[in-house]
């Protein structure tokens, strides 16, 4: 470097060489990296002159856009092509010129079909590893290899997202999982049969009640205190659903009819007014909507009027179903788009006190088209709230599953945050086939590679590509004959 001129063109090639140099010595001398060498040999086979120089133009072509330089094999053709034979012979004529060199944490870049097999020994069945026929059981709670147990289940209709999800329901099941789900779209009823669990029915048909003011013994944990401070954030996040325009003079007037329905009940701050001769109040002690009713005025009032006497009032009613079973499915099918959320809202509320019961005992929630929770339809409070089990529920032995098709939706409130926060919680994600433009709102808030891009656009019905922790494979869902006849799917 000393002795070329700085004019020349070769003394930047030099000071590269020279810092190449410098940084290969550091690596092997400060992280203990070994150098190796490396030889890249490529073969284009083809039966005519024409199409053999297409094939060489392309692939001269990726490789450039990849940053590398192909060389042409001239004069020694015959040689390169013998490197290529498996017979473990590197010919000595192209030996030399074909070399780089590469450091130990460098090596496994040149193995690009390899792909990692997961098997957990608790855990369940996925499916097969697409790339190597391995069959892949994930052990969603194992809290000592895994972050959380959370998982983002994501397709488009038709391509085997739903199935996927009963899938893990069923063979959950047989391990004594407790599972909760939200069904918006009535796809789990047959499965809840099957399995001996509770079917919820929230709607103008249904017979089954759930009272939003129900105050649980569960909804705090021993040593805990304030059941009503707890229970009043609950009721301002379902109430602005309602008053989607709520200003903070009306949340402090609703604050304070709400304190006064339940004081009607005999229930104030002190958690000793909830206990009647040492046991905890029955939901027929709390209050109901129309308690609140009575004591708002003007539009406020006005507002609530469908939950008392109209097409919601299906709502103004005291619990009346028992909640012991280890399976629970909130149907709310009846609802209708626009009053899906109320109902969403108060089984999960109703589902976050059981997880928090018993800390040893596994339990999972599934949220299905959870962006009507999260989404540009929702308020801060309502997903604060999701975010909050999907942040917190890993500490009561529990995994919150989110389940959707309308990606875009699912990022569309306060510029992603929510639903960002959602994927970031949780440590398995399966991707099923997506449609362009929500493969494009994937890759801006997850990892997804280039290669990984264009495969999830062409995913065939039951594959799906899994980030399991770090690791990412492509998967095809199998399933017994048996479970497909108590899922009803193929």
């Amino acid at each position: 470097m000393e002795k070329i001129g700085k004019a020349r063109q070769d003394s930047e090639i030099a000071a590269f060489t020279y810092n190449d140099a410098k940084y290969i010595r550091k690596e092997m001398q400060i992280n203990n990296e070994d150098m190796y060498f490396i030889y890249t040999y490529i073969t284009i086979i083809s039966k005519n002159k024409k199409d053999i120089e297409n094939k060489v133009k392309e692939i001269e072509g990726k490789l450039r856009g990849q940053g590398l330089i192909p060389k042409k094999a001239y004069f020694r053709q015959e040689q390169a092509f013998t490197s290529c034979l498996p017979i473990m012979q590197n010919n000595k004529d192209i030996k030399n010129s074909a070399r780089r060199n590469i450091l130990t944490n460098s090596i496994p870049a040149t193995y690009p079909f390899i792909s990692s097999t997961i098997y957990d020994e608790k855990g369940i069945f996925i499916g097969k590893n697409i790339y190597n026929d391995s069959l892949v059981f994930i052990d969603r709670f194992n809290n000592i290899k895994y972050k959380n147990s959370n998982i983002s289940i994501f397709g488009m209709s038709g391509s085997g997202k739903s199935f996927f999800t009963k899938l893990i329901i069923l063979r959950s099941a047989l391990f004594g999982i407790e599972q909760y789900i939200i069904d918006p779209d009535r796809e789990y009823g047959s499965l809840c049969k099957k399995l001996d669990g509770t079917m919820i029915k929230i709607g103008p048909s249904s017979n089954t009640k759930i009272n939003i003011f129900d105050i649980r013994q569960e909804s705090l944990e021993e040593e805990q205190r304030g059941y009503l401070e707890t229970k009043i954030g609950k009721l301002i996040a379902f109430f602005k659903l309602v008053y989607k325009d709520m200003d903070e003079n009306q949340q402090a007037i609703l604050e304070d009819k709400i304190v006064q329905a339940y004081k009607s009940k005999g229930i104030t701050f002190d958690d000793s007014s909830l206990f009647i001769n040492g046991k905890f109040k029955q939901t027929r002690d709390m209050p109901i909507l129309e308690d609140l009713y009575k004591l708002l005025d003007g539009e406020m009032k006005n507002k609530l009027v469908p939950f008392i006497n109209g097409s919601l009032r299906f709502l103004n009613s005291h619990t009346n179903i028992e909640l012991d079973n280890k399976l629970i499915v909130g149907d709310i099918y009846e609802l209708g788009e626009e009053n899906i959320k109320y109902g969403m809202y108060i089984l999960i509320e109703l589902f976050w006190d059981k997880i928090k019961k018993d800390r040893k005992i596994k339990k999972a929630i599934y949220l299905d088209e959870i962006w009507k929770l999260i989404g540009v339809t929702s308020n801060k409070d309502v997903a604060g709230f999701i975010y909050k089990i999907f942040k917190t529920i890993r500490k009561y032995g529990g995994s919150a599953v989110a389940i959707t098709q309308d990606i875009s939706d699912l990022f569309g409130l306060e510029n992603g945050t929510y639903g960002k926060s959602i994927l970031n919680n949780s440590e398995f994600k399966a991707f099923f086939n997506l449609e362009e433009e929500n493969v494009k709102v994937l890759e801006k808030y997850t990892s997804l590679s280039e290669t990984e891009a264009l495969e999830i656009k062409s995913l065939k019905r039951g594959e799906n590509i899994m980030f399991v922790g770090k690791e990412h494979i492509r998967i095809f869902i199998e399933s017994a004959e048996y479970e497909r006849k108590i899922l009803g799917g193929d």
